[in-house]
């Protein structure tokens, strides 16, 4: 079971909460930077209205009657020039009055037409580009008094540059950048491992699963949470019951096969029919008193039942293809013990039987398949082998679980042709007519092949020249070296 490429139950969830919380926490940021400006904006306001305050408190007429402006507070930096701080003086139509030596060089021009009364607030961009905050303010400015009081509309002007200004928000916003962002990485490190806490029991659950598909494990655990005990419950009612119905299943088509053997026996020894292994069937049916006709009916019927029965009995004796919940089943002791009895079986030849079987390959089902399966395939190779055969077996960690143990046997016998490859495994087919035998080995190999969900090939043997039967079942590398192996 491959789960690398699966999504994540634990990183939807991290996902679906870090994104909302990102956007808020960078929403917040973006009100607080507009709060800030809108309050140093202000602030800048109030500071250059009081400028122009003190600005209208230092306007005096010098012995000529000119206007002259008295510069008593050093703070304002009026007097140097590129300071940052600037002021004009103008009457109502315009006209320059006054200028601030700081203005020298800043190509900056202040002030303009503004009614008595007005205020006019906007920002300038000096030479070098800096910006600045201009304040201009329309006011009635009286001097003198009695007869000779006189009333002059004059434009009070104050500018100051904005870089303080920015630089205090450039400051404020690393710092709560930095805040915010610390403040964000805490809160998602917090949540993921609430979550990786909080998702321990689905974890512990996938593994669980992943061992019982992998045959560490016959059931699950118990001890889940109530969300999760109702799911374990149910897979191992499930499990058990599966086991269950293999067992009934194997059982009853047992019990089927035994009792057809028995009326088969019967009939057999009522016509006077040896078994299969005895003498021929016709010459023990030409001393009934059937005809020649009938006997041959009554014997293809007989023959054709017994193949029926011999295979159900061995689909009987197969474990129904389940690897879920299975032991595995150590390979090379299976392959050895057929070996044994393959070469006393094949005594009358002189047959090797080569073995390249690491001894952690493992087969992931039920034993008997296993030995009904090898036995098939290794019997039929040793009946047309010349006087060689080998098995090999490797188990490839990249294919789906259902195929990743292949085991090949190889012969140096007549081989099978491309033909009949298709044909070899359907029931009752023998290309090979002077081997004794019912054409059900290979037909029962698939079978139980496929039910396992397996795959079986046959080609030509490249190393012995014969045929190479391969097949592909449930597998795994076992833990550590087999006992006796």
């Amino acid at each position: 079971m491959e789960l690398d490429a699966e999504p994540s139950v634990s990183r939807g969830l991290l996902i679906a909460v870090a994104v909302p919380l990102v956007l808020f926490f960078a929403l917040t940021v973006v009100v607080l930077d507009t709060v800030f400006r809108h309050l140093a904006t202000a602030s800048l306001r109030q500071v250059l209205e009081e400028q122009v305050v003190a600005l209208v408190n230092a306007v005096d007429l010098d012995p000529r009657g000119d206007l002259v402006v008295n510069l008593l507070d050093p703070e304002y930096h009026l007097d140097l020039p590129n300071s940052g701080q600037y002021a004009t003086l103008r009457d109502a139509s315009g006209r320059l009055l006054w200028r601030s030596p700081s203005l020298s060089g800043t190509g900056l021009v202040l002030g303009g037409r503004v009614p008595r009364g007005g205020v006019e607030f906007r920002y300038l961009t000096a030479r070098d580009g800096t910006q600045v905050a201009e304040l201009s303010e329309g006011l009635q400015w009286e001097y003198g008094s009695g007869a000779d009081k006189s009333v002059k509309n004059l434009v009070f002007t104050v500018a100051a540059s904005t870089v303080p200004q920015m630089r205090q928000l450039w400051a404020f916003r690393r710092e709560i950048a930095g805040w915010f962002g610390a403040l964000a990485l805490a809160l998602l490190a917090t949540m993921a491992w609430m979550m990786r806490r909080a998702l321990a029991p689905v974890r512990r659950l996938e593994q669980e699963i992943t061992e019982v598909e992998g045959g560490t494990l016959t059931r699950l655990g118990e001890a889940y949470p109530r969300e999760l005990a109702g799911v374990t419950r149910g897979l191992n009612a499930l499990l058990e019951s599966e086991r269950n119905r293999i067992a009934r299943y194997r059982d009853t088509l047992g019990n089927l096969a035994h009792g057809l053997k028995t009326p088969l026996a019967v009939i057999r020894a009522t016509l006077g029919t040896p078994e299969p292994a005895g003498q021929s069937a016709g010459a023990a049916l030409a001393s009934t008193a059937l005809t020649p006709e009938a006997q041959a009916t009554v014997q293809l019927e007989i023959d054709r039942m017994a193949q029926i029965v011999e295979h159900q009995l061995k689909r009987a004796v197969a474990g129904g293809g389940v690897t879920l919940g299975q032991v595995p089943v150590p390979l090379l002791p299976a392959v050895m013990e057929l070996r044994a009895a393959l070469l006393k079986v094949h005594a009358n030849k002189d047959l090797r039987l080569e073995v390249d079987v690491p001894v952690t390959a493992a087969f992931l089902g039920d034993s008997s398949d296993l030995l009904e399966v090898l036995g098939n395939v290794l019997d039929n190779a040793c009946k047309y082998c010349r006087s060689r055969v080998a098995v090999s077996a490797r188990v490839d960690v990249e294919r789906p679980l259902a195929q990743r143990l292949s085991i090949v046997v190889d012969d140096d016998g007549p081989g099978i042709a491309a033909a009949d490859r298709r044909r070899v495994i359907e029931r009752g087919v023998r290309t090979h007519v002077h081997v004794p035998g019912h054409g059900l080995g290979l037909a029962i190999v698939h079978d139980a092949v496929t039910l396992y969900g397996g795959q079986f090939f046959i080609d030509a043997s490249v190393a012995l020249g014969g045929a190479r039967v391969e097949l592909q079942l449930p597998g795994r590398w076992s833990e550590g070296a087999l006992p006796g192996a």
